[in-house]
């Protein structure tokens, strides 16, 4: 999948102000993030190890937090 992030600069426009449209709108996409993933090639083993252990780190924090005794407040 491609992104594209464009934004369009009226003629009045700062291009500093347009620079950091442009920047948020990147980084709303994911682009940056995607790229770093994707910079290295991964090992499909490894893929579903970083998977399991998301979904195991994940599973123990909703158990955490379901049996937690709720604070009240003061």
């Amino acid at each position: 999948m491609i992104h594209i992030a464009y934004v369009t600069i009226s003629e009045d426009e700062v291009l500093e102000k347009a620079l950091k449209r442009f920047k948020r709108q990147v980084e709303k996409e994911g682009i940056i993030r995607e790229y770093k993933k994707r910079e290295f090639f991964e090992k499909p083993s490894t893929i579903r190890n970083r998977k399991k252990k998301a979904l195991k780190r994940k599973r123990l924090k909703k158990i955490r937090k379901l049996h937690t005794p709720a604070r009240s407040s003061r």
